[in-house]
């Protein structure tokens, strides 16, 4: 693969005695909307926490354009922290903070640019996402889909190299889910950005994937396109995947 940005290298990652990770390799190329799929509790979002120094694998690799984060020391994990976005399930918005509070939040905490150019890149976010008028709202003024719109704009309005997406279309509507999946290929595409995407929703993968894994056991058991994914003659995929399903939502 060429111009590879990220390769996790044999990670194993254990809980008492539950292995959770059970030696994972795979790249991620420059610019590459990578989807992982797997049962619950396969370790999906546990990988992607390792990647953010959430967790610690308890051997293996994660290095981002050839350093290895797992050896990062805390100001440099910091530093690499600030190249990277975390989409979580719930967009994870401060209640208790506007819309434009809630976008500023992580521009006046991690850089150096006066308040009139934070609310110019708030501004900028939310053109992006179709919801400039929300800027003044409060989370509970917000259905569902403009929440995942809103934690969208707070997770790109870093310009991130890296964006990770933790179940970003988890309780929407088949409409809204298209909607969201669009939004997150179309400014993946503008901003040049790489993503890693753990899901389930098939509708949101064959939008935005340009490649797939499948985790079971802790293990990988596939690598390859969505079309080569579905069709795949493995049990187990079989019984995960349905084509039928697929032609329904495409």
């Amino acid at each position: 693969m060429a111009d590879i940005l990220i390769e996790i290298i044999d990670i194993h990652k254990q809980f008492g005695s539950f292995v959770v990770l059970d030696g994972v390799s795979f790249n991620v190329a420059n610019h590459e909307n990578l989807v992982i799929f797997g049962k619950s509790g396969t370790g999906k979002s546990v990988l992607l926490k390792c990647m953010v120094g959430l967790l610690i694998p308890d051997s293996g690799k994660i290095k981002v354009e050839g350093k290895n984060v797992i050896g990062f020391t805390q100001k440099e994990l910091t530093n690499f922290r600030k190249e990277i976005s975390f989409l979580f399930q719930s967009a994870a918005l401060y209640d208790s903070m506007s819309v434009r509070d809630n976008l500023a939040f992580p521009l006046a905490r991690n850089s150096n640019f006066s308040y009139g150019e934070i609310q110019a890149k708030v501004e900028r976010a939310l053109e992006m996402v179709s919801l400039s008028g929300a800027i003044n709202k409060m989370p509970s003024e917000l259905s569902g889909g403009m929440r995942k719109r809103i934690g969208l704009a707070r997770s790109i309005i870093t310009e991130p190299k890296i964006i990770l997406y933790d179940e970003p279309t988890t309780g929407l509507d088949p409409i809204t889910t298209k909607e969201i999946s669009r939004l997150i290929r179309d400014l993946q595409s503008e901003l040049g950005m790489t993503s890693i995407s753990v899901t389930h929703d098939m509708i949101c993968a064959q939008i935005i994937a340009d490649r797939s894994i499948v985790l079971r056991d802790g293990k990988l058991i596939f690598e390859g396109g969505m079309e080569d994914m579905v069709n795949n003659t493995d049990p187990f995929l079989k019984n995960f995947f349905s084509p039928e399903y697929i032609e329904e939502v495409s």
